[in-house]
This record gives C-alpha cells, structure tokens and sequence, in this order.
C-alpha cells in the first residue's frame, strides 16, 4: 500500500507542477457542430478559428449523406478487423480512390492518422536501416519511429543542409535502405516542406521519401492534392500518410499510400491495421463523399486560400507576430503560456474560440494561438475576429 500511495502522491506532485507552470489544459465543451459559429454547453456563440475544418465539410449536407447512406446499408460498425469480416465493398473503394488522389498505387486504411503513421515503420525497416527525421515532425511521426529499429537520425527544421548531412552520416554508417520522412505541413506553425528541394536530396544518396500530409491534403496545390502537388512532385513520393480528420470530412481515420508492395507489407505486418477495429461506414461513406465533392471543383480550396490571405494580411497590419506563411494554419505568437491562455479566454468571451499552445506541445518559450481558417467563414466572419483579437491583443499588451 506504502508504494501505491506514493505512486499517487508523485501523480498529484506532476499534475500540480504543470498547472503551477501554467501547462494545464481543458477541453471546452460544444453543443453545435463545427462551423463558422460554434456553441458551448453554457450557451456562448463563438466565431470558430481553432479547427481542422480547412475545407468545411464537416457538417456538409453531401457528407452528412454519404455518411448516412452508408450507415443505413453498411451498419454502425464492423465489430472486426479487416482480416476477420472487418472489410467492405466501401473501404476497399475508399482506398481506390484514396490512391488516385494522392498519386500512388494503393492505400490502406486505419483508425485514425495516429495509428497510421505508429504502424509504418516497424514493418518496412529494421536495424540495417535508417530513418531521417524532421526535428519538428508530428508526435506520431516520432513514436512510430520509436518503434522500429532503424538507426534514427534527425534534422534541423526545415533545413536542407543539414538533411545532407545526416543523409552523409546514415550512408557512412553503413544503411542498407534510408527514409526521410517529413510532415507536408508542420502543424503548429504552418511551414510547408521544401519536397521538391527533399526529393532531389533523397534520390542523390539513394533514400526513400516519406511524407505526413495530414494538414494539405484536400486544400493544398491546384487541386488540393497535397504538398506533393504544390511543390511539383506529385506522383513521385514513396510514402504518403494521411487524415480523413481534417479537412476531408473531419471524422476519423488514416490511410497510408505507397507502391503496392509496401502497402501489402503493411497489411500482412502493420500492429494498427491488425489488431484494430475498421474505419466505421459511415465515415468511409462521408470520406468518399468528400473526394467527390473535392475532385469535382476546386471552389472550396481557392475560397479557403482567399481567406487565409485576408486574415494573415489584416492580423499583421493590426500589429500582430505572425508565423510566415501561406497555410491557413495562422500562428500568432504570444511567447509566454500564461498569457497565451489569457489570451484565449478574452477571445472566447468577446466571441472568437480559439486556443493557446504552449509546451510540450510546441517549445518553451514559443506558446502562441494556432489560428485556423475555413472556407466556411465569410468575410464578416474574419473582419470581426481581427477586430476582437486587436482589443483583446490591446488589452493585454501584445499589440499598441
């Protein structure tokens, strides 16, 4: 009992460190779907600036249908997993069409973009290899690299230099096959990779290319086919991970697309895929209902890119410290947690929801609000969230 109690003591001792460093987190409850205007359960309307939402399909009309056609002749659920009686006519026609989209040969799908990215590197490396990472890459990223054996080594954000160095390093040490692997777009700050510059790098010392595109696909290049697309490479990456948690409906679920021997491997290996329940029906029905809706026009992704241009431009005349960019993920930095999180209390009582970030989730030192725009909002929409954000920003001092 003695070490049970300490146990809890040493939970409690951790927790009241990071609300007395001001780290603590809470989840604000909703009553709405998401939209331009969200409620909460105590009846306050908020202008929306913290989704995934890029495109606004999430309570779409077409998607609420797709996923309800599915529901009525799929079911809830498959009470299995996909090699058991946990497959469909409709996933396998989710990742045929997956495959189209991104530019590879196959897809496999998972319970969501954690697990494929936790399942892909175990399978198809191993002691003799070498994984080359972006410092900032996703935490699932980090984790499935984790787990499998293969030499790790790292570079600075961003920077190609030292990519060519490591990429030297893992050749000198003896690699048999080596996978750089990036985020398309890094979450918290909205850095599109440099993919074409990163593929030219892979194929000089031989290496394989890996890219998360979570926060691109849908919305990203001409026709929303992803950072490969925007940086002219499209068709030519080996590995491509993603989200149906975004802007492609916004449930849940992952895929990950590769050639189709790769993607084999997983299915025959990959521990998500294997011993995870499948993407439920009615969110592989809205999936394919999003692709639809995406592949027929691109109206949706240029309205996202107007909007994103208008706010980025009018958050920085009022005054504030942005992250540069193009992305509709619009970091306003604040530096310091404590006021990151007054910050996004002002913002939610003068009618703006957004959230602050701070460590560990992003650096010490680097708290900021992660503002993300929609092509749900309308202008009016943004005009006001700059108008909120520059008295709330007066009031605490990060703006004159």
């Amino acid at each position: 009992m003695r070490a049970q109690a300490a146990f809890y003591e040493r939970i409690n001792e951790e927790l009241a460190s990071i609300r007395t460093a001001g780290l603590a987190k809470a989840e604000r409850l909703l009553a709405t779907p998401q939209g331009a205007i969200v409620r909460t359960v105590d009846g306050r309307e908020a202008i929306n600036l913290c989704a995934n939402n890029y495109l606004g399909l999430s309570n779409h009309p077409a998607i609420i249908a797709g996923a309800q056609a599915a529901l009525t002749t799929r079911g809830f659920g498959l009470s299995s997993v996909r090699f058991i009686c946990g497959t469909q006519d409709i996933h396998k026609e989710l990742e045929s069409r997956l495959s189209a989209f991104v530019g590879t040969e196959d897809t496999i799908l998972y319970s969501s973009a954690f697990d494929a990215n936790g399942g892909l590197f175990e399978p198809l490396l191993s002691a003799e290899d070498a994984v080359v990472s972006d410092t900032l890459n996703h935490a699932s990223v980090i984790d499935g690299i984790r787990l499998c054996k293969a030499k790790r080594y790292r570079y600075a954000h961003n920077d190609l230099a030292d990519l060519e160095t490591q990429l030297q390093k893992a050749r000198a040490e003896g690699a048999r096959d080596i996978l750089v692997f990036t985020d398309g777009v890094f979450s918290m700050d909205g850095t599109i990779a440099q993919l074409d510059r990163i593929r030219a790098l892979a194929d000089r010392y031989g290496a394989l290319l890996g890219v998360d595109d979570s926060h691109a696909s849908g919305f990203v290049g001409r026709t929303g086919r992803g950072t490969p697309e925007h940086c002219g490479v499209f068709g030519k990456i080996d590995v491509i991970t993603g989200t149906l948690g975004k802007a492609l409906g916004g449930a849940s679920g992952g895929f990950t697309s590769g050639s189709r021997d790769v993607i084999e491997l997983l299915r025959q290996r990959s521990r998500p895929y294997l011993f995870s329940n499948s993407v439920a029906p009615s969110v592989v029905g809205g999936s394919l209902a999003a692709l639809e809706l995406i592949a027929t026009s691109t109206t949706l992704r240029d309205k996202l890119e107007r909007n994103a241009a208008y706010f980025r431009q009018e958050m920085a005349t009022a005054g504030f410290d942005l992250k540069p960019g193009t992305h509709p993920i619009i970091p306003i930095m604040v530096y310091d947690a404590v006021k990151a999180q007054k910050l996004a209390q002002r913002l939610l009582e003068l009618g703006v929801y957004a959230i602050g970030f701070f460590y560990p989730v992003v650096p010490h030192g680097q708290a900021r609000i992660r503002t993300q725009i929609s092509a749900v909002h309308e202008a009016e929409h943004l005009r006001t969230a700059v108008k909120v954000f520059r008295q709330a920003g007066r009031e605490l001092g990060l703006v004159s």
